[in-house]
């Protein structure tokens, strides 16, 4: 369903004489339907870099991102739309929304935006931000009102309102207490078993054993990590 083949990409730096960073380089690897897949690595290693490039943000300078067939890579810019709107599903670490639109209408939009009755999109918004323990009173305001956690758990809803055949978690469980943590684990394993292709930043590690099926160490990728990474593999099997 997700399918990464060489994909590179590097920053040029305009403001510091056109310095070229390199971020990662030869990036591969395959998600299958009902399979959740964590990026792990040290911080810098280029795991948010690289959920923005799989979702199009960034552009990638070589190398194929297919999501459901459709290389993202070479798509013009209503594919890439019509790709988010229909395929795939994010959900970021902050909630980015027009000001002033209710949350209750926030989180039936991806629904909406495909067509859905307003009453039946309203309806699976009600449920979510039921599950997610948003009061009733709170619908009806805008959640850019709300608090850190509340904003990431209407972003949740909002990420879930639509059983997207690709998601891509960036954090999802952070700033979440024990209760809300266990509604979002449940929704991810409920994704999988009806076959989404899910790829997650899990800094929890206890959520990461629980939902992911593997991990792809983004260190091994990045210019200047891989050797110390391996080392650092090398050593934990001498250990063993």
């Amino acid at each position: 369903m997700i399918c990464l083949e060489n994909v590179s990409k590097t920053f040029t730096l305009h403001n510091q004489g056109s310095a070229v960073i390199e971020v990662i380089r030869d990036v591969s690897f395959d998600v299958a339907p009902g399979e959740c897949v964590a990026l792990t690595g040290s911080s810098g290693a280029g795991k948010s870099t690289l959920m923005r490039m799989i979702y199009g943000n960034y552009l990638t300078q070589s190398g194929a991102i297919r999501i459901g067939g459709v290389d993202l890579v070479q798509a013009e810019p209503r594919d890439v739309i019509s790709l988010r709107r229909d395929t795939l599903g994010y959900v970021s670490q902050f909630l980015r929304v027009v000001p002033r639109v209710p949350t209750l209408e926030v989180v039936a939009e991806p629904l909406r935006a495909l067509g859905v009755p307003a009453e039946a999109a309203q309806e699976k918004a009600r449920n979510l931000l039921t599950q997610l323990n948003i009061p009733e009173r709170l619908w009806s305001l805008s959640p850019t009102t709300f608090s850190g956690g509340e904003q990431q758990r209407v972003n949740i809803a909002r990420g879930f309102a639509y059983d997207y055949p690709a998601m891509l978690l960036d954090e999802p469980t952070a700033s979440l207490d024990a209760t809300n943590r266990e509604v979002v684990l449940s929704l991810i394993e409920e994704a999988k078993a009806r076959g989404a292709a899910i790829i997650g930043i899990f800094h929890d590690e206890a959520a990461r054993a629980r939902v992911c099926d593997r991990e792809i160490d983004v260190s091994r990728f990045t210019p200047g990590l891989s050797s110390s990474s391996e080392a650092v593999g090398q050593n934990k099997e001498s250990a063993a």
